[in-house]
């Protein structure tokens, strides 16, 4: 076997010329050919986000909060930044009088937190007779089926309906007294479209069931956009029957990877994921989330974007992204053969085609320099708008139009690449 661990220790300038080397490689996000993934506003809040991570780098978020601070053993620097960043967020998503929450390290552990936290509560305030279950529209992101799989709990997936939203009569028909929690997206990935939230948490109150809202794409655009003067559906906590939320700040907050926020209607809620151990030596252990150590890094990046941008920046940066939005659908639309299903709430757009197979035309435009996301069921190719599209779109839509032509000519027959999220 080659070795890798080098005996001595390399020189940083002969490693950063290694790696420049190898980033030739990846996708050219910087230039705006990246409709995915990358969340970036400008260079200017870039560069003031990693001076903050870069400032707290080392220090340990595990050693933060109320207790840590009371008792001088944390940094009160990390308690002060998740409480305001949770005390902002909630403000955002209209979190009423007493409702509390956690940063997290993204969207996935935010909806693990919320699931463990509805199993819990059906365990102590419920007679559950079997496997406890999810019910989630087709549409729900596979982390809960990855907090299923690791918590022991069973899931139905119910279809959605032809806008892409949930099927709200359906979710009624399939509720059983095993349903621990009832998920609805704000907006669900696929298609960018906000699930009828206010009609779902009414089944779930009928049931006594926990209801999350799963807003990790939208929770720190959906409102701004409504701001603007967009149609955008309710899914905040203004709705009696949301009882959590997972939204990622590490998405459209703009902040550093490794910060999401999972909220709660009610502190006592939050109760039901914390996890409390006395049995060692060393003394009491108690975590609200599920992983221990993480860099303080994440959530002084994730405070100081916040306070940087404020209700302005964000309004700015998300007028842009409906804008980019709005030049897509359009130009999606007048391409023939190409067509937008369903008309997105936010800057996600799914776009689809019966004449011919759309995948090829995402493989046209990987061979022009531009990456795009991909859709199974059904087959369709899939574009996450961010600010720094902007700068690339008369470059972006000409090729689009360029690269459905070739496919629909036969020029170009694609790859055969199939839709991957993850792996």
């Amino acid at each position: 076997m080659t070795r890798v661990f080098p005996e001595k220790g390399i020189p940083w300038a002969t490693l950063k010329a290694e790696v420049l080397e190898v980033q030739k490689e990846d996708p050219k996000w910087r230039e705006g050919r990246m409709l995915m993934s990358c969340y970036f506003v400008d260079d200017a809040l870039m560069d003031m986000t990693r001076e903050a991570y870069g400032m707290f780098l080392l220090e340990n978020a595990l050693y933060s909060g109320a207790q840590a601070k009371a008792r001088k053993v944390g940094f009160a620097t990390i308690t002060q930044f998740e409480d305001e960043i949770i005390k902002m967020a909630l403000e955002i998503l209209q979190g009423p009088e007493g409702a509390a929450g956690n940063t997290t390290t993204g969207g996935t552990e935010s909806i693990l937190c919320a699931v463990k936290a509805a199993v819990e509560y059906a365990k102590a305030e419920r007679n559950i007779p079997g496997t406890p279950r999810l019910l989630l529209p087709f549409t729900a992101h596979p982390a809960f089926n990855k907090a299923a799989w690791m918590m022991g709990l069973e899931v139905t997936r119910i279809p959605v309906k032809a806008d892409g939203r949930a099927d709200v009569e359906a979710m009624r028909a399939a509720v059983d007294e095993n349903t621990i929690l009832m998920v609805g997206s704000a907006p669900c990935y696929p298609f960018g479209v906000i699930d009828p939230i206010r009609e779902m948490t009414e089944i779930a109150a009928e049931h006594g069931i926990w209801f999350h809202v799963d807003a990790c794409v939208g929770g720190y655009q959906a409102p701004f956009v409504r701001k603007l003067g967009y149609p955008v559906p309710e899914f905040e906590f203004n709705i009696p029957g949301v009882w959590t939320m997972s939204a990622d700040l590490h998405k459209n907050g703009f902040a550093a990877k490794g910060c999401s926020t999972v909220l709660y209607r009610d502190a006592a809620l939050k109760e039901y994921a914390t996890f409390r151990f006395e049995d060692w030596p060393y003394g009491s252990y108690t975590t609200a989330t599920v992983v221990g150590s993480r860099t303080g890094g994440a959530l002084a990046a994730a405070w100081a974007v916040m306070k940087y941008l404020g209700e302005d920046g964000y309004l700015e940066a998300v007028g842009t992204i409906m804008e980019i939005k709005k030049q897509i659908v359009g130009a999606a639309d007048a391409i023939d053969g190409i067509y937008v299903p369903c008309e997105p709430d936010v800057g996600l757009i799914t776009m689809r085609s019966d004449d011919f197979d759309i995948h090829a035309v995402a493989d046209a435009m990987l061979e022009r320099g531009w990456l795009m996301g991909r859709g199974r069921e059904p087959r369709s190719i899939h574009v996450a708008v961010h600010p720094i599209h902007a700068k690339a779109m008369n470059g972006f839509l000409s090729d689009l139009s360029g690269a459905a032509e070739a496919v629909r000519s036969g020029a170009f027959a694609g790859s055969g690449q199939e839709a991957v999220y993850a792996g």
